[in-house]
């Protein structure tokens, strides 16, 4: 306890020291408060697409508007909406040189109810040889032109996985046709049969515009939807409590967004502008973040705080939390500089096997070169609570959870005033 009050008396000073007391913005009454609510029964899970998520998207905008946060380009409203489409496959048929392709061989990717082409239709082909790995397909998943992609047969085994995939995707006039073939072919046609359904959600969005550097962005972020209701868990087995509250996955990183909003509003002497955003559709596939970084240059972003799961002490104790992709940019360590003296620490994600990096709301920007970096305190070899309906504010730590946004929002001061600059993450070798 001595150890803990230090530590928080250190942050309190470093705070006071940054232009305003820190603890009269963010503490665990306040963090509560937000967090409770969030993950509330009547949030009914906050699941994408339905009620209790809009219910949640609206609560945040209400807490942005009490803040005093600005529109993301002076939109009417903090709500980012978007459409996401889910397709229904009806039929499809295939013929490369004239000759039929057996349609389970045969994937097709597209938000059109009818889908008719050949060679002359001007669809970008690509031959997907042995020597490349199957991830690589989900970049010709909500494509920017047509394709038509030749998978090679040695993928034969899982090349019926990109269904999956298939399932929910952005409204678009370009498709995508996967034909598992060890042939080239001069010629083919392609039809295929859906029924298009289209489905509405939203981001929560809200800026604090920078004083000298406008068009120079930081982020933090965090998603609020969740699993919802689910009366029966994965083995078929009747729960007792159907709702998936999700308090720490992930109203606890949408609670340090909005506590972070608070401090830095009330501070008002960001040089850099700030950008808030709560994603939607994270469980389904990221949607809402993938939504979101279209409306930025990469260039233009130079550091993104993704906030994920902070509600559970670390493996090392309270006062700490790790950084995905550590070792990719210098941003942890500029962190860490700005916490001197404070008793808190970043470490490096310790789960690499795991590959948190491209698994969060960050990896489209990582993946364009943006130090966009997930912080969490979440066991992920050993959290009990993890996608479970128990996942409740009651197992969660309103004082270190407090801790840990604080210590986000004293280290990142250097980024935001733009003394600090984080190197790029290195995209050579993406495809």
């Amino acid at each position: 306890m001595k150890k803990l009050s230090l530590v928080v008396l250190a942050l309190a000073v470093a705070g006071a020291s940054f232009g305003q007391d820190i603890d009269r913005i963010i503490h665990p009454q306040e963090v509560e408060r937000v967090e409770k609510t969030l993950s509330a029964d009547d949030m009914q899970g906050r699941r994408t697409f339905t009620p209790g998520n809009d219910k949640a998207a609206a609560f945040i905008a209400g807490e942005f508007t009490k803040t005093g946060l600005q529109t993301w380009n002076n939109s009417a409203s903090y709500l980012q909406p978007f459409t996401m489409i889910r397709p229904k496959f009806i039929s499809a048929s295939c013929s490369l040189d004239g000759n039929a392709v057996d349609t389970r061989n045969v994937i097709v990717v597209t938000s059109q109810p009818e889908l008719k082409l050949t060679e002359t239709s001007g669809y970008t082909k690509v031959v997907f040889g042995k020597d490349r790995k199957l991830s690589e397909l989900r970049s010709y998943f909500n494509p920017d032109k047509n394709y038509l992609v030749l998978v090679d047969t040695s993928f034969a085994r899982s090349f019926g996985n990109l269904t999956r995939l298939k399932s929910m995707l952005f409204r678009s006039d370009k498709s995508t046709v996967f034909v598992l073939t060890a042939a080239d072919p001069k010629t083919f046609s392609v039809e295929a049969k859906h029924e298009i359904t289209e489905m509405n959600t939203q981001n929560v969005v809200g800026v604090i515009p920078g004083k000298s550097r406008k068009n120079e962005y930081v982020i933090f972020s965090g998603h609020y939807d969740h699993l919802g209701i689910m009366s029966k868990d994965r083995q078929g087995n009747t729960l007792a409590d159907s709702i998936f509250n999700g308090a720490n996955d992930d109203a606890a990183g949408t609670t340090a967004v909005i506590m972070l909003a608070k401090y830095y509003k009330a501070l008002n002497n960001n040089e850099r502008t700030l950008v808030f955003a709560a994603f939607t559709g994270e469980e389904i596939g990221g949607f809402g973040s993938q939504y979101f970084s279209k409306q930025f240059d990469p260039a233009s972003v130079k550091a993104m705080f993704n906030i994920e799961m902070i509600g559970t002490e670390s493996k090392w104790g309270k006062n700490s939390a790790y950084i995905t992709g550590y070792e990719k940019t210098d941003m942890g360590a500029l962190l860490q500089s700005n916490l001197e003296g404070t008793g808190f620490t970043f470490h490096p994600d310790p789960y690499v096997k795991e590959d948190l990096f491209y698994r969060s709301d960050n990896a489209t920007l990582a993946r364009l070169g943006v130090p966009a970096h997930t912080i969490s305190t979440s066991k992920m070899d050993n959290e009990p609570n993890y996608h479970q309906a128990s996942d409740e504010i009651g197992t969660l730590d309103m004082a270190n959870m407090s801790m840990i946004i604080k210590a986000i929002a004293l280290s990142a001061r250097g980024i935001v005033s733009g003394r600090q600059t984080p190197t790029r993450v290195d995209t050579s070798s993406l495809r």
